[in-house]
């Protein structure tokens, strides 16, 4: 089966990408591979990073490409290929993902909107920045540290005191 995305040259896009296992808490206990993998991948397939999360199970990411450049699921599968190959082979492997080779740490798609003007990118960049709150690793957002608030902050484009939750 083809999914339809959005593929729009030089186009900034809102992303998730979740584990297979949302139990886990592999991407924060090897935020180092993820962040190697990443890197490697950014310098091949050059892409500016607006917002970024990564949570225990799941990450969020805002990226803007290049202006001749749409292809995001490219740099995905690289970066999802490159972690995974980092990682001990430990997790349980479904029938159909061993028949076509597949690891069992990722989930197989991923979640994208373009971003269609300032206020969505901003929605999409409080609500990436938000994450740890919502989902009740932090009780303020600067407190997580696998976050690119605290670029936002250190730049004065945030307070540092920036989405609290109150008790």
């Amino acid at each position: 089966m083809r999914y339809r995305r959005a593929n729009v040259y030089g186009g900034t896009y809102f992303f998730t990408v979740n584990l297979a296992d949302r139990s886990s808490r592999l991407l924060v206990d090897r935020i180092d591979d993820l962040r190697a993998s990443v890197r490697l991948v950014k310098q091949r397939h050059p892409f500016e990073i607006v917002a970024w999360i990564v949570l225990p199970e799941h990450l969020h990411a805002i990226w803007t490409l290049p202006q001749d450049d749409a292809d995001y699921s490219t740099r995905w599968a690289l970066i999802k290929a490159g972690f995974s190959r980092r990682i001990e082979r430990s997790e349980v492997i479904s029938p159909s993902r061993r028949a076509k080779g597949e690891r069992g740490l990722w989930q197989r798609r991923f979640w994208e909107h373009q971003i269609r003007d300032g206020i969505d990118l901003q929605r999409h960049v409080d609500y990436v920045h938000f994450n740890p709150v919502k989902h009740g690793h932090a009780l303020r957002a600067a407190d997580w540290r696998y976050s690119s608030i605290h670029r936002y902050v250190r730049l004065g484009d945030l307070p540092g005191d920036w989405a609290v939750m109150l008790e």
